[in-house]
């Protein structure tokens, strides 16, 4: 908007046509041209968004704002507590634990195929689909939360029959399959749909998805 109000938007048709071409090449990616039609979009997208005037006001502002939270803290006074007990505090002892999903700017993932050990999972990625089988672990009587921010791919949720779940989702653009609830078209908008035993049930799962493009699926298994 600031690039259509204030600096006329001459770059704004050159970013929805690469924009167009990165979805294309995504939904075609298996042949080359897709591949092709993805990278360059995405090349072209990022120097046309960087060449925006509008997109360099914005980056100023915020090295500005970084300076002036930068110069804030620097000259900041904190106060230490002092310990009424004249003994040093102890180490907590701290588990580390493995996602089963990690941060990735592009590419597929799945949960294992074997069964394993069920963790709650919470990721930010870029492009590509996320699979997850929940048949092939056991969820523990408590709210297992499934918590994923996209940006350009698809989503899938395989549920058994026995766990109750509810989901959240939101999306800029995409198509929402919540078992037999269908949404064709998505147009920034957020949907919510639980299970009916899902408030009174000990096991049960927590989904909570946003993207910019793609579509997400739960399906009973």
């Amino acid at each position: 908007m600031l690039e259509i109000l204030f600096f006329r938007g001459g770059l704004i048709l050159t970013a929805i046509v690469f924009g167009v071409a990165i979805y294309v090449g995504h939904k075609n990616y298996a042949q080359s041209w897709g591949k092709f039609s993805f990278w360059g979009g995405i090349i072209g997208l990022l120097v046309t968004i960087l060449n925006m005037l509008a997109v360099r006001f914005i980056i100023v502002v915020v090295i500005l704002l970084f300076i002036l939270d930068y110069w804030k803290n620097k000259n900041a006074t904190y106060i230490i507590p002092e310990h009424r007990l004249n003994r040093p505090a102890q180490d907590e002892v701290l588990v580390n634990i493995h996602p089963l999903f990690k941060a990735l700017l592009h590419g597929k993932q799945s949960t294992p195929e074997d069964a394993y050990e069920w963790r709650d999972i919470n990721i930010f990625s870029g492009i590509g689909d996320k699979v997850i089988d929940l048949s092939q672990t056991i969820i523990p009587d408590d709210t297992a939360v499934v918590s994923i921010r996209h940006g350009i791919g698809n989503i899938t949720i395989y549920i058994p029959y026995d766990t109750e779940f509810m989901i959240h989702h939101s999306a800029i653009f995409g198509r929402a399959y919540i078992v037999n609830k269908p949404h064709e078209q998505l147009l920034n908008q957020q949907l919510s749909y639980q299970t009916e035993n899902y408030a009174t049930a000990k096991t049960r799962v927590k989904i909570v998805t946003s993207m910019i493009s793609g579509n997400v699926e739960v399906k009973r298994i």
